[in-house]
């Protein structure tokens, strides 16, 4: 029992580094390549791989025809929402404005329990709004919220990933009759491939100009996050409680500003610091209720 909750707490370290490392990474590739295209091509890739996966393990890849309708909305909010929107925002905004942001989706999910499942929210529940508001202020408010168009794009497709993401996580709660890592090839698939399109026919990427560093954000954005990360991530699911598990997934957002800061340049000071303690700490007070 012991040696099973060790072997999923190295689990759940990898999925957290591997996923937090992906935005800084994801940055820097949108430096040779548009958002949609370089999303999408990593995802659809990355789905062929995970399909490969799913087979070696005996899971069945078809898709029951009732449940093709809440397959298809689970891939609108948990891909082409959270991984689609979330990454045309690191146009406009920083990694540390961005994975904040995006990581407030269990306060908006406690949110969204109140008029669609009858769960009213408690004290608990207001006062991780209120962190998370005040994280965000501080956060933002650094230049005097002075917002350009950009910018404001940037955070309002960062919360809206959020938002679908938190509203889908509530709206499928009935599990989808399709074994897990098939479950996930198809979701990655069925997004990334719409992404992928859209680019091609509105971002006119460029590959062939892309540097073997881009080849290589790439690579690793194909296999460790879309792929390896996914795998330990069912582990973790498996060896530990939930509860442990979502609040060991704020390590992401952290990983992710602390190496920004370290790869892009991006700034890491007091501001930075207190909106991560505000932001997370409400998170962590909006998983403990859920």
């Amino acid at each position: 029992m012991a040696n099973a909750r060790w072997i999923g707490v190295v689990c759940l370290g990898i999925t957290a580094f591997g996923w937090g490392l992906n935005w800084p990474f994801m940055k820097l590739l949108l430096r040779e390549l548009p958002p949609l295209s370089a999303r999408g091509l990593a995802g659809v890739t990355a789905s062929l791989i995970l399909a490969v996966v799913a087979l070696s393990r005996s899971e069945r890849l078809s898709v029951p025809r009732a449940a093709i309708p809440r397959l298809l909305f689970a891939t609108f909010t948990n891909v082409i929402a959270w991984m689609g929107f979330g990454t045309v925002a690191m146009k406009w905004v920083s990694v540390g404005e961005g994975a904040l942001l995006a990581y407030t989706m269990p306060i908006w999910a406690t949110l969204f329990a109140w008029p669609l499942l009858g769960t009213r929210p408690t004290f608990r529940d207001v006062l991780a709004l209120c962190l998370g508001v005040i994280g965000t202020v501080i956060l933002f408010g650094g230049d005097g919220f002075s917002f350009t168009p950009e910018k404001l794009a940037g955070a309002a497709l960062a919360l809206s990933a959020a938002i679908l993401f938190a509203l889908g996580n509530v709206l499928n709660r009935a599990p989808i009759p399709v074994p897990p890592v098939a479950l996930v090839a198809w979701q990655v698939g069925l997004g990334c491939l719409a992404m992928l399109v859209f680019g091609l026919l509105f971002e006119k990427p460029d590959f062939p100009d892309v540097s073997l560093n881009g080849w290589a954000l790439m690579a690793y954005m194909t296999i460790i996050p879309m792929g390896i990360c996914y795998l330990t991530w069912f582990e973790t699911l498996r060896r530990l409680p939930p509860a442990t598990a979502s609040t060991g997934m704020l390590l992401v957002p952290i990983v992710g500003v602390v190496s920004a800061a370290m790869m892009v340049g991006e700034p890491l000071g007091l501001r930075e610091i207190f909106a991560m303690a505000f932001t997370l700490g409400g998170v962590t007070l909006a998983l403990q209720r859920a």
